[in-house]
């Protein structure tokens, strides 16, 4: 667990997240809209997930990365409540999970972003060195999410 002099907390003990609280957000975000509860259930339990909690220890925010803890990590779902904005706390939050000592030493992480671009490039993110190198299988969500929740 990692501590601010505020009272801020990240921990990666999953028996603290919200769950309500992180479906909540993600269920309306950009890169989610319309998840369905259970696959943020499921994403989070096959994930390291980094909970963001206020001094009386409501969750304030949310990261989570999948890896191999060896070679690879993508940093994903990572946001702050809006209650929270504005204290750097999603900066410290990527801090605490780039620092995270089971994450050291990996060749190449991965993300997604439509806004926060300065955000990751101050951590070093940045467009692929070799692009026509990667290759991605991209599903649109929408179409994923009606799958499993026909209407």
């Amino acid at each position: 667990m990692m501590r601010r002099d505020d009272g801020y907390e990240v921990s990666t003990d999953p028996a603290r997240l919200e769950l309500d609280v992180i479906h909540g957000f993600l269920r309306t975000a950009y890169w989610s809209v319309g998840v369905p509860r259970e696959v943020v259930a499921r994403a989070i339990s096959n994930s390291m997930p980094f909970g963001l909690y206020d001094p009386s220890g409501r969750q304030a925010g949310f990261a989570r990365v999948v890896s191999d803890r060896a070679a690879f990590a993508y940093l994903g779902d990572v946001f702050v409540l809006p209650e929270h904005r504005g204290r750097g706390l999603g900066v410290w939050l990527v801090e605490c999970v780039l620092g995270h000592p089971e994450l050291q030493g990996l060749r190449r992480w991965h993300l997604a972003t439509a806004d926060a671009h300065e955000l990751y490039r101050r951590f070093g993110f940045g467009p692929p060195r070799s692009p026509d190198s990667q290759m991605f299988l991209e599903r649109s969500a929408e179409e994923l999410f009606r799958a499993l929740h026909p209407i």
